[in-house]
């Protein structure tokens, strides 16, 4: 298993870079780099932003603006059991998302934008933010409006997710 490979997520914003903790998460870690190297990311969005929170993307529905409706509820067509751990949810942790049940994470993630320690050991989180912090300050202040669940998350204008590779650390 390679565990000297880092993420190198392009958006339209700018490139940030993730570090992953496999001592952890290591089927979460393993499936996240498996997807990226299939190209399962590109071509997505940041489909979920709340301010001060987190950003949310890796659903394959949103290749397709058509399909923004069902936006958040797509996945690779398979879930992945949980890894819960004692890492915290604090700003630049990615973290895999996931609905009510523990077991339902599939291609889904988001990125911490603050602290949201009241996620610690029901979420998955699997990596964090080593490069571009100011990248990922930019996604989290994208403007948004009220979603159909009227959450104040969806971006006015597309967040895109151009690609994720997954490269040597060095």
């Amino acid at each position: 298993m390679q565990t000297n490979e880092v993420a190198v997520i392009k958006t339209t914003h700018g490139e940030i870079v993730l570090a992953f903790w496999p001592d952890v998460a290591p089927k979460t870690v393993e499936n996240f780099k498996a997807l990226a190297k299939k190209g399962f990311y590109d071509g997505t969005c940041f489909h979920r932003i709340v301010q001060g929170f987190m950003v949310q993307g890796g659903d394959p529905l949103t290749k397709d603006p058509s399909q923004e409706s069902r936006w958040g509820t797509g996945d690779p067509g398979y879930k992945l059991k949980a890894e819960f751990n004692d890492k915290p949810h604090v700003r630049g942790v990615i973290s895999m998302a996931r609905s009510q049940d523990p077991d339902s994470a599939g291609s889904q993630f988001f990125i911490c934008l603050g602290d949201a320690r009241f996620l610690d050991r029901q979420y998955t989180a699997f990596g964090q933010l080593i490069k571009g912090d100011e990248v990922l300050a930019t996604l989290g202040a994208v403007p948004t409006a009220r979603s159909a669940g009227g959450e104040k998350s969806r971006p006015i204008s597309r967040v895109g997710v151009e690609s994720v590779q997954i490269v040597p650390a060095a």
